[in-house]
């Protein structure tokens, strides 16, 4: 029996999860160079996409990616969290390194998502922790000790809200304060259940707001803004299709465990790669409109320990003068 899928695609904010669908043939992806590494628990890949090649086998911009996995950050374990604060202040650094962004240049940080709406609320949480400082550059520049660089930031709220594209609104805001750098925050979708609210990536290809969710927006990028755009997300949620995907991984590996002939049970379902499993999955729920977006029910505490995470990472990065190797996870 042959499928024809090729009408349903897979899509993930995360430059990682499309980089290991894309390299599950076992093929090497031309234009695209991979390194991994682990400390204590956290790991971290980098990916650079250097051809159009290799930006069409992933299905992401060419540009850099950090991608920062911690699966046992959820625990809410205090430590653990100082550690990938100082460890994604010392990552986003060296990233300001390799894009030649001097140490003095300003910096606006754009908080995008709904306060409304807990999962999308990550970028107004790390807005209202992030450290200002351009206020006092401004009017009492004489003043302001060594090792701190001008950084604002704004939250603009969503299209529904304000009725105004988010885009035109920080298009605005760059137009007159004339940032050198512009910093995105936003909330992500992933494929994997486990990656929500545990994985921090770092791209400096710019963002579209509200592309975790699917929607299409004016983006922020340096085409559109003029100056150089670093994108922040987490995955906040994960679409039903994939819950009901990773089930059957759950049962593949349940029944496993107690016969070698899966396939009896779980018939053509268990020869299929994943990817074409997703998207039948994906298929049968699109028409029903019950391929819904999921969140832990966890998520209010989670999103505001993620949220300090990178707010206080952001403010060892940008200014010197705060200690980069020593990084407390909670700012207030």
């Amino acid at each position: 029996m042959s499928l024809d899928l090729s009408a349903y695609s897979v899509r993930t904010d995360l430059a990682l999860e499309a980089h290991d669908l894309a390299a599950s043939s076992g093929t090497s992806i031309p234009g695209v160079q991979m390194s991994k590494r682990e400390d204590q628990g956290i790991r971290i890949s980098l990916i650079d996409i250097t051809s159009q090649e290799g930006s069409q086998a992933i299905g992401k911009l060419p540009g850099h990616y950090i991608t920062i996995d911690v699966p046992e950050l959820r625990k809410q374990d205090t430590d653990l969290q100082n550690r990938v604060a100082t460890l994604f202040a010392q990552e986003f650094e060296k990233f300001l390194v390799k894009l030649n962004i001097p140490a003095n240049a300003s910096v606006l940080i754009i908080g995008l998502g709904n306060w409304n709406v807990t999962p999308d609320a990550l970028g107004p949480l790390v807005v209202e922790n992030v450290m200002v400082t351009r206020h006092y550059f401004e009017l009492m520049p004489g003043e302001v000790s060594p090792g701190y660089r001008p950084v604002s930031s704004v939250a603009p709220g969503v299209l529904g809200t304000t009725g105004i594209e988010t885009g035109d609104i920080v298009q605005g805001i760059v137009e007159r304060s004339k940032p050198d750098l512009v910093i995105a925050i936003d909330a992500l979708a992933s494929l994997s259940l486990e990656r929500v609210n545990t994985t921090i990536q770092i791209a400096d290809t710019g963002i579209h707001p509200g592309s975790g969710i699917g929607n299409k927006r004016k983006g922020l990028t340096l085409e559109s803004l003029g100056v150089p755009v670093i994108a922040i997300g987490v995955p906040t949620v994960v679409y039903a299709s994939t819950i009901v995907n990773n089930a059957f991984d759950m049962m593949h590996a349940h029944f496993a465990r107690q016969t070698s002939n899966t396939g009896q049970i779980l018939g053509l379902m268990d020869t299929m790669q994943e990817r074409e499993r997703l998207e039948l999955v994906k298929e049968v729920l699109n028409p029903l409109g019950h391929d819904l977006l999921v969140t832990p029910k966890e998520i209010d505490q989670f999103i505001e320990d993620i949220a300090n995470i990178i707010a206080s990472g952001l403010n060892a990065a940008l200014h010197q003068a705060v200690d980069v190797d020593n990084v407390s996870a909670y700012t207030h």
